[in-house]
This record gives C-alpha cells, sequence and structure tokens, in this order.
C-alpha cells in the first residue's frame, strides 16, 4: 500500500533525526574511521554537512513522480543529471562519477564462470585467460 502523506512527512522528520546525530557522531570521527568511511563510500560522508534548502524541496517534491522516478512540469518529464542534482543541493564538490555502494561478496571471475557453466574449478581454470587488466575466456 502506497504511504500516504503524514507517512512520508513522519519518515522524512526520522531521516532528518538520523541525519543530525550522525552529523554529531562524525564529528568525533578519530582519523581511522574517517579514512575507512571514505573508502567505503568516497565524498558520501559529505553529504552530511549540506545545507538543504527547504522550500526549494518542498516545491520540486509538488512535481515529483514517485512512480516513475522524474519530474512532471506541466506535460514536460524531466530526469535531473547528477550534476544537476548537485547544483540544486548547492553542494559541488560531490564526485559525480563515484558510485556510493559497493557490491558485498562479489564472486571471483572464476567462481562466477563455474557456476555459469556448471563445471569443475579445475576445467574453468584453464579457459581463463589474462588479457590487459581483465580476465576472459577464448
Amino acid at each position: 500500500m502506497e504511504m500516504g502523506f503524514l507517512d512520508k512527512v513522519e519518515e522524512n522528520a526520522a531521516v532528518q533525526i538520523w541525519s543530525e546525530k550522525t552529523q554529531q557522531e562524525k564529528d568525533q570521527w578519530d582519523d581511522e574511521t574517517k579514512q575507512l568511511f571514505y573508502f567505503n563510500y568516497g565524498d558520501l560522508s559529505y553529504l552530511l554537512d549540506v545545507k538543504v534548502d527547504k522550500h526549494l524541496f518542498r516545491a520540486l517534491a509538488q512535481y515529483w513522480n514517485p512512480t516513475y522516478s522524474y519530474f512532471t512540469f506541466r506535460k514536460i518529464d524531466l530526469v535531473p543529471t547528477v550534476e544537476e542534482y548537485t547544483t540544486l543541493l548547492r553542494c559541488p564538490r560531490i564526485q559525480a562519477d563515484k558510485a556510493y555502494s559497493r557490491a558485498v561478496n562479489v564472486p571471483t571471475f572464476l567462481k562466477r564462470l563455474m557456476s555459469i557453466t556448471r563445471m569443475s574449478e579445475k576445467w574453468a581454470a584453464t579457459w581463463i585467460k589474462q588479457k590487459g587488466d581483465s580476465k576472459c575466456i577464448s
């Protein structure tokens, strides 16, 4: 069932409380914790420091189409780029070409090949060749 307006408001308030709490904790992180966070998530922590223009987001929320994940202004559908979002958020330091999440426990090429072909590890290993920085099969 789709969330009602009041449910969304409560959820947004919970996110804001979590963000403020995380911001306070982030200020107390030691260098090792900061480096570990940056290694895993890049400059995502910078977003915790961004001051959001509430009026802008209230205005944009009126035009957001959650079904298709884009903005609809009259009969025109718009999907902002990462660069446009960083401009709207006024956070130019965000690295637009950086992925902010990493897959956990990604199987190796060997394991994926074994899974696809349903062959033994020895068989798959004999077919894998190094080509530049990548592994492939001939």
